[in-house]
């Protein structure tokens, strides 16, 4: 049970939300909006998509920055990523990458894995799909996260970059979740290649922004970032949008991101919020935790 619940206008509290969201200034601070320039046909969008959502670690900022560096290091031609013509130029050019804990020669191996893929298949889409109709969502992200761990020798951390809910970790797997989201839905400001999967069907990217900000609003009840709370959080929103429950997804993350959730009782930021009546810190006079 929820020790906390919106109030019954919560759905008229978040469509007024993102009606009235600054979507241009937040799609500058998000990765997407460095991978939209690079994504000029499907293969592309996908390419770019993958290697981008896999370097979606710590800050926008520098997450931006990290794709930025990918793409000039192969002349902004990710396709050329998996050009199996292509392999020891590519291998010269990720030498030295860094982001974070990410290594040129993870990404490396990632663009062999994926020149395999692509020389049986079209597109990732086709493994999504071949879980997805064994298991669902969960079925088709195992099964897209196995494809990419590939069964070639790997770098050390390589395999933990593809996590699958179906581990034992209970891992909210949000950059794969987030790759997803980009290639299946085409509503702003996503790509939406992908057109066998059913918007429907998507799960909600869980980040720390939209996790603390879904659990305040009593969209879960679980204090700790995993599978289930993706869950939770992904049919709250799919009781009010059916067909569409990620659309809310970039305006709560984004609300987090910018500031506009300041994580403490604000009246001078809180103030205007729509979502202020169903906020546990302000409903139960609650301070952040």
């Amino acid at each position: 049970m929820l020790a906390h619940r919106p109030t019954a206008s919560f759905p008229q509290h978040l469509r007024a939300l993102y009606a009235s969201f600054p979507f241009d200034r937040s799609l500058a601070d998000d990765p997407i909006s460095v991978i939209r320039p690079l994504a000029t046909d499907a293969r592309r969008a996908e390419v770019a998509g993958i290697f981008g959502s896999t370097l979606a670690i710590g800050n926008t900022t520098a997450i931006r920055g990290a794709i930025r560096d990918l793409a000039r290091r192969v002349d902004g031609d990710v396709a050329g990523l998996v050009d199996p013509r292509r392999r020891a130029e590519r291998r010269r050019a990720l030498r030295g990458f860094r982001h974070r804990w990410i290594r040129g020669d993870q990404l490396n191996h990632l663009a062999d894995v994926l020149t395999d893929y692509y020389a049986d298949h079209r597109t990732l889409e086709t493994a999504f799909l071949h879980g997805w109709e064994r298991g669902g969502f969960v079925g088709g992200l195992d099964t897209l996260a196995r494809t990419l761990r590939g069964s070639r020798a790997s770098p050390a951390g390589y395999p933990a970059l593809f996590p699958s809910p179906l581990d034992a970790s209970q891992s909210p797997c949000k950059r794969l979740t987030l790759f997803v989201r980009w290639m299946v839905r085409d509503g702003y400001p996503d790509l939406g290649t992908w057109r066998r999967v059913p918007t429907g069907e998507l799960k909600v990217p869980l980040d720390q922004h939209v996790h603390w900000i879904a659990y305040h609003l009593g969209l879960t009840a679980r204090r700790t970032r995993s599978w289930a709370a993706v869950e939770d959080v992904s049919e709250a929103l799919r009781r009010l949008e059916p067909i569409d429950p990620v659309r809310f997804d970039f305006v709560l993350c984004h609300t987090g991101i910018s500031g506009d959730c300041p994580k403490e009782r604000d009246l001078a930021v809180c103030g205007p919020c729509t979502l202020r009546p169903d906020c546990l810190l302000w409903r139960h006079g609650r301070t952040g935790a």
